[in-house]
């Protein structure tokens, strides 16, 4: 649902819970569309989850294909 601004300001409230219940509710000024209010549940999923490369790829599809070191000792190089 579109809503204009003066609109959303006088009730405000009522566009969080249309946030909430019904997602995204797009605000106008001067019939252009200018902002957006999210719930904190579709604005987590839109910056996504924080954490580093490794929690990424385990939690990922691949996070499934077991992966083993190998642990042999590495080679000898002369210098």
């Amino acid at each position: 649902m579109g809503w204009q601004l003066q609109e959303a300001k006088n009730k405000f409230s009522e566009v969080v819970d249309q946030a909430v219940k019904n997602g995204p509710q797009e605000i106008t000024r001067h019939g252009k569309k200018t902002a957006v209010i999210l719930s904190m549940k579709d604005y987590r999923a839109l910056i996504g989850r924080k954490g580093n490369l490794a929690e990424f790829f385990h939690d990922s599809p691949l996070g499934e294909i077991p992966i083993e070191r190998n642990k042999d000792l590495p080679r000898r190089v002369d210098l």
